[in-house]
């Protein structure tokens, strides 16, 4: 076997990892391309998520399977037609919690017969920003079967997915989170990090790091400043300095800002929160020059049948539903799979 520790340069990482090095967020990974591979062991340091962390894997763009990875050896499955041909193995965790793995190690079969080749990353570069309802909170394989990482799946593209379940734009606590998104975004860790005994501090994230750039920015946010309280103008005034912020990062790509598909009931209208206010924030925008800014209205995109009865987040079905309405919002302003 032949061994390359984590800070190999053939080691493509995206999503968000801290110096040790550990993943943040949901939809954190790595991917490695490699010819010949027929053996592939991972080894996970010691900050790991005990007793383990799920994480999805994919070889060769094969639908995902999950595996519960822990500090140690990882065994990874490979089909067999990976053996003579390049082989591109991607791999990320699942959770908006207990979501850490603390890459040490990779090992495979020897390099006498192995090889590892550049990852050629995709130059289409998602950059989702959200809570739960991008997350993947409640669903079964958790943010693999969300609608924002559907929707890079359907694009072939890379995609990084910064959404806290519980967590307001505004910064404030909520539900759990010591920081609303306007703060977190900007840091390497999500909020966890507060009940993190070996990591409860923040860093600021280089965005340097994310290769490519992002080329398209995605922002559904908002259910949790309604739940506590936030008022229509202290929203407003947020979400547009938000939005100041991002622009120094990405001052050219486009921005899409969604409304929300709100919570669905079966005896009331379906409840829209801030309503008029995500169209204020885009033309605010628009208004002071800003021409790759657009609003995406999701109205009537989620029904009741599509979302989980006790809780109204979308279920399986409603995440799909969503992925291929926007996936049919982006054909028509111009971005085909």
């Amino acid at each position: 076997m032949t061994t390359i520790n984590h800070d190999h340069p053939l080691i493509y990482y995206h999503g968000r990892w801290d110096s040790s090095p550990g993943t943040w967020w949901a939809g954190s990974g790595f991917k490695i391309n490699a010819l010949n591979l027929h053996s592939l062991i991972v080894i996970l340091g010691e900050r790991t998520t005990a007793p383990f962390a799920p994480v999805a894997v994919s070889v060769d763009n094969s639908e995902f399977f999950t595996m519960n990875a822990s500090a140690g050896a990882n065994y990874i499955p490979l089909p067999a037609s990976t053996k003579a041909t390049a082989s591109v193995v991607r791999i990320n965790v699942e959770g908006w919690q207990n979501n850490r793995i603390h890459l040490d190690s990779i090992m495979y079969n020897s390099s006498k017969d192995a090889i590892l080749l550049p990852y050629r990353p995709s130059k289409l570069a998602f950059q989702f920003i959200g809570d739960s309802l991008s997350a993947g909170q409640f669903l079964p394989l958790g943010v693999n079967q969300a609608w924002p990482f559907l929707v890079g799946e359907k694009y072939k593209a890379e995609h990084r997915i910064n959404a806290q379940p519980g967590a307001a734009l505004t910064d404030i606590f909520s539900y759990g989170n010591v920081h609303g998104v306007s703060y977190q975004y900007f840091r390497t860790e999500d909020t966890g990090f507060y009940y993190t005994q070996d990591h409860n501090f923040t860093t600021p994230w280089n965005f340097n790091r994310d290769r490519p750039s992002a080329t398209h920015i995605v922002i559904h946010i908002g259910a949790n400043d309604a739940s506590q309280g936030i008022t229509e103008d202290q929203f407003v005034q947020v979400y547009s300095r938000f939005l100041q912020r991002l622009r120094k990062i990405y001052p050219k790509q486009p921005i899409f800002v969604f409304t929300p598909w709100g919570w669905p009931n079966e005896d009331a209208p379906t409840y829209y929160y801030y309503p008029g206010q995500y169209e204020k924030i885009v033309n605010a925008r628009k208004a002071n020059g800003d021409k790759n800014i657009f609003l995406v209205d999701t109205t009537g995109w989620v029904g009741m049948s599509e979302v989980y009865s006790d809780n109204k987040h979308p279920n399986v079905e409603g995440h799909q539903n969503i992925a291929n309405h926007f996936t049919v919002w982006l054909k028509n302003w111009g971005l085909s799979p």
